[in-house]
């Protein structure tokens, strides 16, 4: 499909797109429907309608992954050919009649230049284009899939180029109304490494964005590719043919000298072009994220618009980010189809990663490494898993892990990296907190992450595991089980609890098993004004000799709300990694430092409370719930399908 209006006419003759003819309001209520639908495991969404706007808009494209399988139906089998060329280019002498078709494909992969672009036929402004707002306290409306495109000022063209999904905030703040809008890229990011050399050479940045075409282009953006790989080789492969570009608008007028030689994708159904200037930010935000939060407000390089471009049969696409699973989490999917096979010749000896969707993708990354460093030694102990932890936190996205676990695949062959649940069970009956925790203090995380101590700001921890199982975890409470000294001992109702020590670590409560050897415990609600900066978990930790019941659970959490966290894994895992701060936030259970390294004898302590600088978690909008409620209704455009 060279077109994203190809795309939904396919997903429409084949009964995987809807068409709501009924208006439908940008504003929030577009938003709703696309969690909704995607939550329901239905189709794409075609909005014909849009409220004060003349584009239509459609969401919910990649929201399952038979879909996204489906879209790529006739390129999945040469991109994983390619993809295992680049693994082992010997397959290619093993079977050369499939490396004939890998050439062709590789073929695909040059973009190519053309003479008319759709995109160009018409202009409009950033005020008229469909105005995205997705949370209540979001800062104003967003593109949410822009595909931003910017070249290297030392060396441009097509192999040093970047296409990325930098989200767009096209009005609100302090931006100038239809001249500028908002750019938000993470730091680790290609179109940072961009920016960083303009700034260095003292000129602008050149910057298109494109909004719509082919699918390929959407999937390529996204993709974790590796350096000097270009995005648009990655979308001709995928998509079965070449990117077409053009060089500048084919008038030889104004048009032409403002797209300032960055190349225009030509089947775009939008295009924005400007400049961003070296030291020019504005604040950008507040804006609801994919870790559940709200980003805030922060200070963001602004585009300069200076014309937008459209094709005739313009489509918006839109997507919606929250707290897991969205539909990039089909993303995540996809993206491990396809690249997974290649992971073991990343890192030597590394088997499998999983960056845990449930977790918020970059606060929790699961690896399975080998141990092979001293096999003659009877007591095995983590020693080449941490070497290949290292290197993992070296490696492109995954360098913004903030928790890492990692285990040796021989202590169980067998072991699912995905099923999160055994995963940590089987980390967890073999970790020695007294050895296995390495922190990294003082260093970079997600920008999204407000955990830390300022924006990027934070720690990592790494878990190492390795060795025959030392533990059984325990999946019931035990009799003699306290958490405080209230006057059930914080069991509850009924508790079995004991007094004396307990004193220091009152106004603990309601403790719940969400794992195996995993325990929730509520907490006292976290108060910077009373000088609770962990405090009240150091007494709370000190509060337990090594042979009472709690350090029979390896994992301690220290919560708001510990019914919440146990009712599922995907509540406990986004509670625990999202809210926490490893070095400030992890403590221990008659905890040490020697040589400068930290263990603790007894379980180890999580506080994943709620604390003043976090970000405040996404919850709708009733009234706009009531409205989409009516739309589900018997007789409405929705129902059936949410």
């Amino acid at each position: 499909m060279s077109s994203l209006r190809q795309c939904i006419d396919d997903l429409a003759a084949s009964g995987r797109l809807v068409r709501i003819e009924e208006e439908i309001d940008a504003n929030l209520e577009a938003a709703e429907i696309q969690r909704r639908v995607y939550r329901a495991g239905g189709p794409a969404i075609y909005f014909a309608r849009v409220k004060g706007c003349r584009f239509p808009m459609v969401g919910n494209l990649f929201g399952t992954i038979e879909r996204m399988r489906y879209l790529f139906r006739d390129t999945l089998d040469s991109v994983h050919r390619l993809i295992e060329l680049k693994i082992d280019p010997t397959a290619a002498m093993r079977r050369p009649l499939s490396a004939l078709g890998t050439m062709w494909t590789a073929r695909r992969m040059l973009p190519r230049f053309v003479r008319r672009a759709p995109v160009l036929a018409g202009t409009t402004t950033i005020g008229e284009l469909p105005q995205l707002r997705s949370w209540p306290g979001d800062g104003g409306a967003f593109i949410t899939w822009p595909l931003v495109y910017t070249e290297d000022p030392d060396r441009p063209g097509f192999p040093r180029s970047n296409l990325g999904v930098y989200r767009v905030q096209l009005s609100g703040g302090q931006y100038q109304p239809n001249a500028e809008v908002g750019l938000h890229y993470q730091i680790h990011r290609g179109i940072g490494v961009h920016h960083a050399a303009a700034i260095r050479r003292g000129e602008p940045l050149r910057v298109n964005i494109f909004v719509g075409g082919a699918p390929a282009m959407t999937v390529a953006a996204v993709m974790p590719l590796p350096e000097g790989l270009s995005e648009l080789a990655f979308a001709g492969a995928l998509g079965g043919r070449r990117v077409p570009m053009i060089r500048q608008p084919h008038k030889p007028d104004a048009l032409a000298k403002e797209a300032g030689g960055l190349p225009i994708y030509a089947q775009a159904d939008f295009c924005i072009t400007g400049t961003v200037e070296p030291n020019r930010r504005l604040p950008e935000g507040p804006f609801g994220d994919h870790l559940g939060y709200y980003s805030l407000a922060h200070d963001f390089p602004v585009l300069r618009v200076e014309r937008v471009y459209h094709r005739p049969d313009a489509i918006w696409p839109f997507t919606v980010v929250g707290r897991p699973p969205q539909e990039d989490t089909v993303f995540g999917e996809f993206i491990h189809e396809l690249t997974g096979p290649i992971v073991p010749t990343l890192v030597a000896g590394v088997r499998a990663v999983h960056a845990v969707d449930a977790a918020g993708v970059h606060p929790l990354l699961l690896a399975i490494g080998s141990e092979r460093y001293t096999p003659f030694e009877e007591r095995r102990r983590p020693q080449e898993l941490l070497t290949q932890a290292n290197a993992l936190l070296g490696q492109g996205q995954m360098s913004l892990a903030k928790y890492l676990w990692i285990v040796a695949a021989d202590d169980d062959p067998q072991l699912d990296i995905h099923d999160v649940g055994k995963f940590l069970c089987h980390a967890l009956a073999r970790v020695d907190w007294r050895r296995d925790l390495h922190f990294q203090t003082c260093t970079t995380i997600d920008t999204l992450d407000y955990s830390g101590t300022a924006l990027n700001e934070g720690s990592k921890l790494v878990v190492a595991a390795a060795g025959p199982a030392v533990r059984r975890l325990p999946t019931e409470l035990p009799a003699d089980l306290r958490v405080s000294a209230g006057k059930d001992g914080g069991r509850g109702s009924g508790g079995h609890g004991s007094g004396g020590r307990g004193v220091a670590a009152s106004g603990f409560r309601n403790p719940k098993i969400c794992l195996p050897g995993v325990l929730a415990v509520e907490g006292p609600k976290f108060s910077a004004e009373s000088g609770d900066t962990g405090l009240a978990i150091q007494r709370f930790c000190a509060a337990f000799s090594p042979d009472e019941a709690i350090n029979r659970f390896p994992l301690v959490v220290i919560v708001d709300d510990s019914e919440f966290v146990a009712a599922s894994l995907a509540n406990f895992l986004w509670a625990t990694f999202t809210r926490s701060n490893p070095a400030a936030d992890v403590y221990g259970i008659g905890d040490f430092t020697q040589q400068k390294h930290w263990g603790c004898r007894g379980s180890l302590v999580i506080d994943a409370r709620t604390k003043p600088h976090h970000a405040p978690p996404l919850v709708e909008d009733p009234a706009v719930s009531r409205r989409v409620d009516q739309l589900a209704a018997v007789g409405g455009p929705l129902h059936g399908i949410i």
